[in-house]
């Protein structure tokens, strides 16, 4: 007997009525899906992604041309204004940072001249006198704290002529030209115990000589003396936690 199922083409090759029916009565398998190919989705480029703020600062503005063909003069203005401000900004920060060795003959420029926007904190001392060296540890670690305020050291008879010792150390406070505050001795500090905390609240008792460079060009008294109060917090937990991890690890 002759077979006159119709034989046709799909997507999946040869099927036949026949096929069809018995499908349809579950005697064949459901016939597979048609395949279906995956959208496209074109490769990323690199160099099409958008570019992060570190990866823009750390090229020249010649590099940046290159890389991204920029031929946009006021986009480039820009950056150069914006890189410039960057670089006036750190330095400001960063101006001073430790205590400088000035002798006599500097005083008048480093100290007297100095920008009216500048605090200078100056210490006349003598090599060889315990408390002279107790005050300028304090004072080398505030020069770390507050680099935007200046603090130089003069021996103390290069700036005044036989001044005496016994009035060593002695911290002068310039500001615009002018002598803004004296004092005499380590005990106006707490003494041998003195610390640079004890140390910046008395320079700060009328004026704002400590600027850390975060806070303006002008910051109050007040706003000073909190940052004072919480960096000596902050300073007190770490010392309690230095010495738990030690008490643990000698456990």
């Amino acid at each position: 007997m002759a077979d006159y199922h119709f034989v046709y083409k799909d997507v999946e090759g040869a099927s036949t009525q026949w096929d069809d029916i018995q499908r349809k009565l579950g005697n064949l398998p459901p016939k597979p899906e048609p395949f279906k190919p995956p959208p496209f989705v074109p490769a990323e480029d690199p160099d099409l992604q958008p570019k992060s703020k570190a990866w823009i600062d750390e090229r020249t503005v010649e590099e940046l041309e290159d890389d991204l063909g920029l031929d946009d003069d006021r986009f480039l203005e820009e950056y150069r204004k914006k890189r410039l401000a960057e670089m006036r900004e750190a330095a400001r920060i960063s101006r001073f940072g430790s205590v400088v060795p000035i002798s006599g003959s500097d005083f008048v420029r480093e100290v007297s001249q100095a920008l009216p926007d500048v605090w200078v904190v100056v210490i006349l001392y003598k090599d060889g006198i315990p408390d002279c060296g107790i005050l300028l540890r304090c004072l080398e670690e505030l020069a770390t704290r507050y680099p935007a305020t200046k603090f130089v050291k003069i021996i103390s008879t290069d700036c005044i002529p036989n001044y005496p010792d016994r009035n060593l150390p002695t911290v002068l406070v310039y500001n615009n030209g002018a002598v803004k505050g004296t004092y005499v001795g380590l005990h106006q500090f707490g003494a041998r115990r003195c610390t640079p905390e004890a140390v910046a609240l008395t320079l700060c008792q009328s004026d704002p000589v400590l600027n850390d460079g975060h806070s303006g060009s002008d910051p109050s008294r007040q706003a000073v003396i909190k940052g004072i109060r919480k960096k000596f917090i902050e300073k007190v937990v770490t010392e309690h936690e230095d010495k738990e991890d030690e008490y643990s690890s000698d456990e």
